[in-house]
């Protein structure tokens, strides 16, 4: 059995996509996912699987989304290792800001700096933004909701193609302790 935590794109945000967590506990665990449970009402969970990848468990799950709920959800799923990988390779004293300041935006793939070149890093200052596995991390000193350097960041080209989704640090962080072996 792996333990993994499925972040769910633009849920239960300004009244959009509303999926109860109860909801969609109840749904995991119809498709036999184990020790189902929900961080928040933002769009996390974390579950067991004894079968499947990632990959293929994002699309179940995804679709299931879709025909009980009749809309289109972007799910990524990743296990503890990941997770706990993305948090070691935080480019930014993590230890040192306050959550609301530091940001995860999880990617569907890898992707290249390229993507990003029209964001000139000097015009977002002290803002910045530095690239990982499949990651995307964001330090924003004033928060998210008035970080311009977000906004520029979210323009749907920047992520065409790709589920992108962005969770605070302190989400980031409880979704490796609740992934982790034994939790």
């Amino acid at each position: 059995m792996t333990t993994y935590a499925a972040l769910l794109r633009g849920i239960n945000v300004g009244g959009n996509k509303k999926l109860p967590m109860a909801e969609l506990r109840t749904l995991m665990t119809g498709l036999g996912y184990g020790s189902v449970a929900t961080y928040l009402q933002s769009g996390q969970a974390v579950f067991t699987a004894a079968r499947g990848d990632a990959e293929s468990l994002a699309a179940e799950l995804a679709k299931a989304i879709e025909e009980r709920f009749g809309f289109l959800v972007g799910v990524l799923v990743r296990d503890h290792a990941y997770l706990k990988a993305v948090v070691d390779a935080c480019p930014f004293p993590a230890a040192d800001l306050a959550a609301k300041q530091l940001h995860v935006t999880y990617l569907s793939e890898p992707v290249a700096p390229e993507r990003y070149a029209d964001i000139d890093p000097a015009a977002h200052l002290p803002e910045e933004f530095r690239l990982g596995d499949r990651a995307l991390y964001l330090y924003a000193p004033d928060g998210l909701g008035r970080s311009k350097l977000a906004e520029a960041l979210s323009r749907t080209r920047i992520h065409k193609g790709m589920i992108a989704t962005t969770r605070n640090w302190n989400t980031v962080v409880k979704l490796v302790e609740l992934t982790a072996p034994g939790a």
